[in-house]
């Protein structure tokens, strides 16, 4: 099989219990640029977040992720079947999708071989699609230049070189294929202090550096941001902007 960047199958349930969800516009604005609604391939699903929301506007949702924990944890659906496939090798015929998408997934790719597989795998005309997310925004300046801090100081070096492709939008990833319009889309959440943390935790660069100092630097940066938030059950808004490069295979 072939290798894989692999960060998060070993908290695969955490990163079920505290990612964030896509919303309903995304799968909205694929299943619109996709031919026609039959087959869509989700490579590098993870624990099926986008996969699930595409299965309600397709016949099929062909689910992939290197890791067997993330496929683990995938959630089920009548209309999903997944498959432990490394996203350069996604195990389909010729010919068969409407939509392939890969969302917070594509910066761990081989791209080139990626896109091989995109090509041999999409119908004439098919749909194209890369997703992905940065840092979360809060609904206080204080509170993002903190999260900001930690970030791009305490973790700046222990972040895989691939995540800093995500934090640029994606503008640096080769993308050949016919650009299509994308309407602007973000995920939103309303949390309180533990589950900003929760999530944060899931990060690959809270990993790294938790091996390297020997205890979790998200542990000191909560007692940091603790009086900026004030109850610590308090809900505040969490907003991620999306980026989307969806295009048209030839």
């Amino acid at each position: 099989m072939t290798s894989f960047k692999d960060h998060f199958s070993g908290h695969a349930g955490d990163y079920r219990a505290f990612r964030p969800t896509y919303p309903d516009g995304l799968a909205a604005a694929l299943a619109d640029a996709a031919p026609s609604r039959g087959l869509a391939w989700d490579a590098g699903c993870g624990n099926g977040q986008v996969a699930v929301a595409l299965a309600a506007r397709f016949r099929t949702v062909h689910a992939t992720d290197a890791s067997a924990e993330q496929i683990a944890q995938a959630e089920p659906h009548p209309n999903i079947r997944y498959a432990v496939s490394p996203a350069e090798a996604g195990g389909l015929p010729d010919g068969c999708c409407d939509l392939i998408v890969a969302a917070q997934a594509a910066h761990w790719f081989d791209l080139g071989r990626f896109y091989a597989e995109v090509r041999r795998a999409a119908k004439p005309g098919a749909a194209v699609a890369l997703v992905c997310y940065a840092l979360q925004r809060l609904d206080d300046p204080a509170l993002d230049a903190a999260v900001e801090r930690f970030h791009n100081g305490t973790l700046g070096p222990y972040w895989p070189a691939d995540r800093w492709k995500v934090v640029n939008g994606y503008r640096d990833l080769d993308f050949p294929f016919a650009a299509l319009p994308a309407p602007p889309l973000a995920m939103e959440a309303v949390w309180p202090l533990p589950r900003l943390l929760g999530y944060m935790n899931t990060w690959s660069g809270v990993k790294a550096a938790s091996r390297a100092f020997g205890r979790n630097p998200l542990e000191a940066f909560a007692e940091e941001i603790a009086p900026l938030w004030g109850d610590p059950e308090r809900e505040r808004r969490v907003r991620w902007p999306l980026t989307v490069r969806l295009g048209r295979v030839a």
